[in-house]
């Protein structure tokens, strides 16, 4: 039996929104979710939180696991935008 492939929710978006935003070129820079933020960005950085892709709740650093994912994220998206 076949497993239909995951579904791009509205939760799963905000989550690789913020992950396309880390400067990978550089360790040394974090971010932070303010607490005025959308809602939507506020939950999408707790939920990469918990599965262990940035260092803290509202932000951080991207763990190591989380830089792989946002290696293969701007891959993607830079293959998807090309012209």
């Amino acid at each position: 039996m076949l497993i239909p492939p995951p579904k791009l929710t509205p939760d799963l978006v905000e989550e690789l929104n913020f992950l396309a935003h880390f400067d990978l070129d550089t360790m040394q820079e974090g971010m932070k979710v303010r607490k005025d933020a959308e809602p939507a960005v506020i939950a999408a950085v707790r939920r990469l939180h918990a599965k262990k892709l940035v260092t803290l709740a509202d932000g951080g650093y991207l763990t190591d696991l989380g830089r792989e994912v946002a290696e293969a994220l701007q891959s993607m998206l830079t293959i998807l935008n090309a012209e």
